[in-house]
């Protein structure tokens, strides 16, 4: 069984487009107890009619905030132990260590994380294991390993 942290982890999307991916992160948040962060432009409104059926029902359990900006997230978070994720970082995830409040760090599906976001070393970039000549993974699907592998690195740490 799953125990709640005392200090979440937050999941933070940079830029998606898709809805539905969105909606099943929002999801996933719920599930886990993390904390979802937007970062603008999105490619649809927070009320849109897929996003709500992919999990807006969870939204006020999950949704944190949503900022104009990187730089403006960071402004708000300048502590936090972050994790970016990139098909073109070398350090797997599985050699992360996380830490209760732990931020990920995800870019959009089109583009992942951009080059100006990646050169801020505003956290570890870390990437999640794929064979070679696969372009990457659905980014919900990414999210979803990514979390889970630190609520059971946090687990094993506490004896769970």
């Amino acid at each position: 069984m799953l125990r709640p942290l005392n200090q979440p982890l937050h999941i933070v999307l940079v830029e998606p487009q898709i809805p539905p991916n969105t909606g099943n992160v929002a999801r996933l948040c719920a599930v886990t107890g993390c904390k979802l962060i937007l970062i603008e432009p999105l490619g649809f409104s927070i009320t849109d009619r897929e996003l709500k059926r992919a999990g807006l029902d969870y939204w006020d359990k999950v949704f944190l905030r949503c900022y104009s900006s990187y730089p403006d997230y960071l402004v708000d978070h300048p502590g936090a132990q972050r994790f970016l994720f990139s098909a073109r970082a070398h350090r797997s995830l599985y050699e992360a260590r996380f830490t209760e409040g732990s931020h990920l760090v995800f870019g959009s599906e089109t583009h992942g994380l951009a080059a100006s976001i990646l050169a801020t070393r505003s956290g570890e970039l870390v990437t999640i294991p794929m064979l070679p000549q696969r372009r990457s993974l659905n980014l919900s699907t990414a999210v979803g390993i990514a979390t889970y592998e630190a609520l059971r690195q946090l687990s094993a740490a506490k004896g769970g």
